[in-house]
């Protein structure tokens, strides 16, 4: 694969407008850095500080009872008294509303995990922004698309401690950078056929967050890609300890510094977690 070297100007213009728009969802009302509460739920029902009604996972998967004046909207339609999700997805997420807050369910880890989004959460409302290095194409260099013959169940600690998640793999990106062939296992990406890639590198825990993750568009025909590290992006854990991001699997640590993509956040938030009806530090 022969990649054209981009004009620098238009370079910096599209990683701008992407760099902005990864800002605008991240500091949106509703956005993870609205997050103000987590609970673990169980088979003990439990309030969780700030949601309506008490919760409870259990045989009928999620439970909710709200109580007389308590509301919730799901799924656009109001809801009292009691109602059961039911059980969820791997990883997946439910977003119902109450006022002017999000209140969502997901299952993270074989868990269930309740977290209260608030608009006015002062790590939202006091957000300065994350530095990043300059753009620069010479971090965009082509790169090859290697699949298993099947993909490979990987498991990878959770950034919050006692979650663990399982990925499967479908293969690996290989590149070179500054003459040194590197290789990364990916993850399926948000965009069909599109690939995710988490990794760290000589810069991690200086100047960069402890790992970041890298969107790669879905391979060509012949597994062609390119990798664009300008694009090295921050997860949810890297802004507040109420997130339960994938780590990268200990391959893909990388022996260069990739002086590229977003740096460590200049603040972070803490927020309360909650599991039985406990607050825990954190």
């Amino acid at each position: 694969m022969t990649l054209t070297a981009p004009d620098t100007d238009t370079f910096a213009t599209e990683w701008a407008r992407w760099h902005e728009q990864k800002e605008a969802n991240l500091a949106s009302p509703h956005g993870f850095l609205a997050v103000t509460v987590l609970s673990w739920l169980s088979e003990e029902p439990q309030r969780i500080p700030g949601v309506p009604g008490s919760w409870v996972a259990g045989p009928q998967g999620v439970v909710v009872t709200l109580d007389e004046g308590e509301q919730l909207e799901v799924g656009g339609a109001p809801v009292t008294g009691e109602h059961a999700f039911g059980e969820l997805g791997l990883r997946e997420s439910v977003a119902t509303v109450a006022g002017d807050t999000v209140v969502e369910l997901a299952e993270r880890g074989g868990r269930y995990v309740v977290r209260l989004r608030d608009p006015q959460s002062p790590l939202r409302q006091q957000y300065p922004g994350n530095p990043a290095y300059p753009a620069d194409p010479r971090w965009a260099v082509p790169g090859r698309f290697v699949p298993f013959a099947e993909p490979r169940p990987t498991e990878v600690p959770g950034a919050f401690e006692g979650v663990t998640h399982v990925y499967d793999a479908p293969g690996v990106v290989e590149f070179s950078l500054d003459g040194r062939e590197l290789s990364l296992t990916a993850f399926a990406g948000y965009e069909p056929g599109s690939l995710n890639v988490l990794f760290s590198d000589e810069t991690s825990g200086r100047t960069t967050y402890a790992f970041r993750a890298l969107q790669i568009d879905a391979p060509g025909a012949d597994g062609s890609v390119v990798v664009d590290l300008n694009r090295a992006a921050n997860l949810p854990c890297a802004y507040t300890d109420l997130a339960t991001c994938p780590t990268p699997p200990a391959e893909n640590r990388l022996p260069v510094a990739v002086e590229a993509g977003e740096l460590t956040p200049l603040t972070r938030g803490l927020g309360r977690v909650t599991e039985s009806g406990a607050v825990l530090d954190v």
